[in-house]
């Protein structure tokens, strides 16, 4: 009962109201919802104060921003149906409200924008290396074709990329990046996609700052992971690998694109390289350390740097270490007793 007084006491308020209708829209900072609702910052943060312990609101920092996106209160799937209503989603002044959220849609777009030009003769320095990035893709999705994403975690993002190209074969997606500034700028891009076709796509997308040393999510709760040229910056990517395995479900999969060992030092000086690509012999080993298993590797040459494809899966029975005492015919005979 006190549960339910809270949320009806919180909803009590048109502010409060208003800032429910806009997260059903999308996750936005508290300057943002300032900025839509013409109130102060502080202000805004006490009405968010009581969203937030009624479960009707989520809090989240990232940098030194706030976001906000609706709260785990499972009251709201009944009060969605009362929000996307006509009478309260065409009401006057949900109308204004949405006018002032076009705008906030529109300066991201223009901060991305930015970005991109900003950084874009260092992008293509990069991709002049290897073959064009739409093959690379093309071959991910061949790989991935007829794998159940699932839940995937998609491990340093940068601008959504992934998430634009697996996100309609996925359930759910987790994005995790540990620069604010690659967040708000896949934000933007997320946004772009609903005018392709990807209407659903932001809705689905819960994006994370996070380090990839140790991932913001629960053992055992994603069903795929997708590492798209983000290894080469880990000083230590067999620690990454054995955070990949602890939140993969048994029987999920991870995709691992990055760069064949070469000897290109400027991208170490330049580009903070960490790792100057990966031999399949370590690529291999560090896999069957993180108790995963190589399922599949593809070569992709075109340019004076080879790319890289290594998929692996967490299987129900981990392979045997040496020191297990089980001879090499044995754990493959293991093996096939489980299959």
């Amino acid at each position: 009962m006190d549960n339910i007084l809270n949320i009806f006491r919180a909803l009590a308020d048109p502010t409060r109201l208003r800032i429910m209708l806009l997260l059903q829209k999308m996750e936005l900072a508290v300057g943002e919802l300032a900025q839509i609702l013409n109130q102060s910052q502080p202000r805004i943060s006490r009405h968010i104060r009581i969203l937030d312990e009624a479960g009707l609101a989520e809090r989240r920092k990232e940098g030194s921003w706030v976001f906000l996106k609706p709260g785990p209160a499972s009251e709201l799937e009944i009060l969605g149906r009362i929000f996307r209503s006509d009478k309260v989603a065409k009401s006057e002044q949900a109308l204004q409200d949405q006018e002032q959220l076009s705008l906030v849609r529109k300066a991201r777009a223009e901060m991305a924008e930015r970005y991109f030009a900003a950084h874009a003769a260092e992008w293509d320095a990069i991709r002049s290396l290897h073959l064009p990035e739409a093959e690379v893709e093309r071959a991910m999705l061949g790989l991935l074709r007829d794998a159940p994403l699932g839940k995937m975690l998609d491990i340093g993002t940068g601008t959504g990329r992934m998430v634009e190209l697996f996100g309609a074969s996925a359930q759910s997606i987790i994005a995790i990046d540990n620069s604010p500034e690659m967040l708000r700028l896949a934000r933007a891009k997320l946004l772009e996609s609903e005018t392709v076709g990807g209407t659903d796509l932001v809705q689905k997308t819960e994006l994370k700052q996070g380090d990839f040393n140790n991932l913001p999510v629960a053992n055992g709760t994603v069903d795929s992971v997708i590492l798209h040229q983000v290894l080469h910056f880990a000083q230590h990517p067999e620690a990454v690998l054995v955070e990949v395995s602890r939140v993969l479900k048994t029987a999920g999969i991870v995709v691992i694109a990055d760069f064949a060992a070469h000897d290109r030092e400027d991208l170490r000086t330049e580009h903070a390289h960490a790792r100057l690509g990966f031999s399949d012999a370590s690529m291999k080993h560090w896999l069957t350390a993180s108790k995963l298993e190589l399922v599949q590797t593809r070569t992709l040459d075109g340019g004076e740097l080879t790319v890289k494809i290594w998929v692996a899966r967490k299987p129900a029975v981990p392979s045997l270490h040496p020191e297990s005492g089980k001879t090499a015919s044995q754990s493959e005979n293991l093996k096939r007793a489980s299959a």
